[in-house]
């Protein structure tokens, strides 16, 4: 019995003792999270400051608002910039506010500014009048992958982009990727988010989340952005710095094209910001009538806002293009239609004159469309930016999308052009159309192809005879595209100029293709797009324009039209007289006997013209000369080449496909010839190594 009661007694002492813990540890859990709401409320008025847009009053009494991105106080514009950050004329102790106080510990004026001078500020990196000084703060540090009470341990000294905000530790690593920033367009100016423009509150726009807006400026056309915009998997409103020089091209030759008449029935078939259609309505005004189409909401939206922004009116038909009142200030400069409907529906419901296809991957699936409803000596500007399978990474998807074999060649740019140019031109020709290339540019991030539609099966039949098979040579990388023709060849071979399949065994060359066979240029065409470029501003491209003009006549003569006073006169592109601009001085069109050239004289001096033309077609292809250079061998310089290669009876240029390419009419055996006859042995000038040790070990 008392055992029993003893047992009783230590139950209930422990169940007493389990009682007491628990009340303890909710407490304790109950006291944590009281602390825990209090510091998270004590947080937010600090986060919402540092988030939110500042409102600002205009002058007639309307708010605005705008994104504020603070630089990291390492970022300074001179030395006193950065020795204001702490007060060096006042007495005491001071601490360096770029290092921590573990690191740099707290001391006098004069030996604080030393350091500021010879530690931060000497190894500063300078972008656009900006100096990002080194930086010792807590904001990168090194991952360790030792346990956890040492992977704080130690701190890397960093560098803050001023563009991109992101951390680098080395200046080498930095100083590379600002000139990253500066080939893909982007600068301290497009990040900073400062803008005399107002625009919606974030709060109160529709963009889900509450997102705020970015202005960018490109060409006087101002956008808003998204934060994401520059993911696609992201962000509807997909927008790329990158692809500047390309709306800049589709620009110019638009404005070539409303030239020859107006006003233009023009589409944007992916607006996603609007921005390209912007452009077109901003600066060619009542010359165009603008229609700027996205199947997404969201984007709609956008380009609605952006509308707004650039004092552009918004229809939604085509009644009433003219503007009331375009001389007030407030008045609407220009008016666009934004459509929401598939690209393929409005293509096939509408015809236009100029339509511009820039999806995000490939735009084979919208070529049928572009050219059901497209009118006689319209034009279609397609950008491709699937460079995986363009760029022969991706074989499979290659042949999937373009229905072309090909494999990795030094050219590989030039058959992307041409692989593009043979899926537009096989479009075409199953609405029967044909096709004039005006200009085919093949860069890094894309692949643009601009094409006058010629009606007409004869037309069509014309361009789909110029799709042909490329043989290529796998040992030399030798080229040509077979010959037109229904007859059997029993070697192929036969055709290549190398002799590669006598010395080699085995197969030693493949059937790329089918690819575009015909040129990918209009001079003419070009020196209109030069025009356009000066006239508008755009100093970008005019150095490529330029390079593609040299390129089409393959030479290296520069010989540009200089804008100045001009008359109308006329051209001939691909049969038809076209009126073009041409300088004042050489619109006379009345010869030294004073007797003027008739209409019937012109017209028929067309196909003369056009068979004078089409001999002087710039040869397929180019060499690099870097990938036929000979080891141990010095080569001439790129220009000196180009020289001897034109004084040995060639015809040659340098190609936008290639920095280090040449194209010419040579053979790649006569190229080499050349290359070896103008290359300098590399120790030619320095003794044999042996003759110097024999005369060495005499001395001694």
């Amino acid at each position: 019995m008392f055992l029993m009661q003893k047992e009783n007694w230590i139950v209930s002492i422990i169940f007493l003792k389990c009682e007491f813990l628990c009340a303890s540890t909710d407490t304790e859990s109950d006291a944590n999270k009281t602390l825990a709401d209090s510091e998270a409320c004590e947080q937010i008025p600090i986060q919402e400051a540092s988030t939110n847009p500042v409102k600002m009053e205009d002058k007639n009494g309307q708010t605005s608002s705008t994104v504020v991105s603070e630089r990291h106080v390492s970022i300074q514009t001179t030395l006193d910039g950065l020795e204001g950050l702490v007060d060096l004329n006042g007495a005491g102790r001071k601490s360096c506010p770029l290092c921590p106080e573990e690191k740099f510990k707290a001391c006098y004026s004069h030996k604080l500014r030393r350091h500021l001078q010879n530690l931060h500020w000497k190894v500063y990196v300078e972008f656009e009048g900006q100096r990002m000084c080194i930086c010792h703060l807590p904001c990168r540090q090194l991952k360790s992958s030792l346990g956890s009470d040492q992977a704080q341990g130690r701190l890397v000294a960093h560098y803050h982009c001023v563009v991109c905000s992101v951390t680098i530790a080395r200046k080498t690593d930095m100083i590379s990727h600002l000139k990253r920033h500066i080939n893909k367009g982007e600068t301290e100016a497009s990040y900073s988010g400062s803008s005399d423009v107002p625009f919606e509150d974030p709060a109160s726009s529709s963009v889900p989340g509450g997102q705020a807006y970015e202005i960018m400026k490109e060409l006087g056309t101002n956008v808003q952005l998204l934060p994401n915009h520059t993911t696609p998997q992201k962000t509807d409103t997909y927008f790329s710095r990158k692809m500047k020089t390309n709306r800049q091209l589709v620009f110019c030759s638009l404005a070539v094209l409303a030239e020859e008449r107006n006003p233009l029935e023009c589409l944007d078939a992916f607006g996603a910001t609007g921005i390209m259609g912007l452009q077109w309505a901003k600066h060619l005004r009542n010359s165009v009538k603008v229609t700027i189409n996205d199947i997404n909401e969201t984007c709609v939206k956008m380009i609605k806002e952006n509308c707004h922004l650039n004092h552009i009116r918004v229809e939604g038909n085509r009644s009433g293009r003219q503007l009331d009142g375009a001389g007030d200030a407030d008045s609407p400069i220009a008016s666009v239609e934004v459509v929401k409907m598939d690209a393929n529906v409005i293509m096939h419901l509408r015809p236009f004159d100029y339509i511009h296809l820039d999806p995000f991957g490939t735009a084979v699936n919208y070529l049928d469309a572009a050219f059901r409803n497209v009118r006689n000596l319209g034009i279609v500007s397609v950008t491709s930016t699937d460079t995986g399978s363009l760029y022969s990474k991706c074989l499979n998807v290659t042949l999937r999308h373009y229905g072309c074999q090909i494999v990795r060649t030094e050219y590989y740019r030039e058959l992307a052009a041409r692989m593009v140019l043979a899926s537009v031109a096989r479009a075409a020709a199953r609405c029967n159309k044909g096709i004039e290339v005006l200009l085919a540019v093949a860069l890094e991030h894309f692949v643009l192809v601009v094409v006058r539609v010629l009606r007409g099966p004869t037309q069509a039949d014309a361009s789909a005879k110029k799709l042909r098979q490329l043989l290529h040579c796998q040992w030399c990388e030798e080229r040509v595209f077979l010959k037109p023709g229904s007859m059997v060849e029993e070697n192929l071979y036969r055709q290549l100029p190398c002799q590669c399949h006598g010395s080699m065994p085995g197969k030693t060359a493949v059937e790329l293709g089918p690819l575009w066979a015909g040129p990918l240029f209009n001079t003419g065409f070009l020196r209109r797009m030069l025009v356009a470029a000066v006239q508008h501003n755009m100093e970008d491209i005019q150095p490529l324009v330029k390079t593609l003009i040299c390129e089409a006549d393959c030479t290296t003569l520069k010989t540009f039209p200089v804008p100045g006073y001009s008359a109308l006169s006329n051209q001939v592109e691909c049969g038809v007289v076209i009126k073009t601009l041409q300088k004042f001085e050489e619109a006379d069109t009345s010869d030294q006997s004073g007797k003027r050239k008739t209409t019937g004289e012109e017209s028929g001096n067309v196909l003369k013209k056009i068979k004078a033309d089409t001999s002087l077609e710039h040869p397929a292809f180019y060499y690099s000369i870097h990938r036929h250079s000979i080891r141990g061998m010095n080569m001439p310089k790129l220009n000196k080449f180009l020289q001897y290669l034109t004084e040995a009876g060639f015809r040659v240029s340098r190609t936008h496909f290639d920095p280090t390419g040449v194209r010419t009419d040579a053979t790649l055996a006569q190229f080499k010839e050349v290359l070896t006859k103008y290359s300098v042995p590399t120790y030619s000038s320095a003794p044999p190594s042996s003759a110097v040790g024999s005369d060495r070990r005499q001395t001694l």
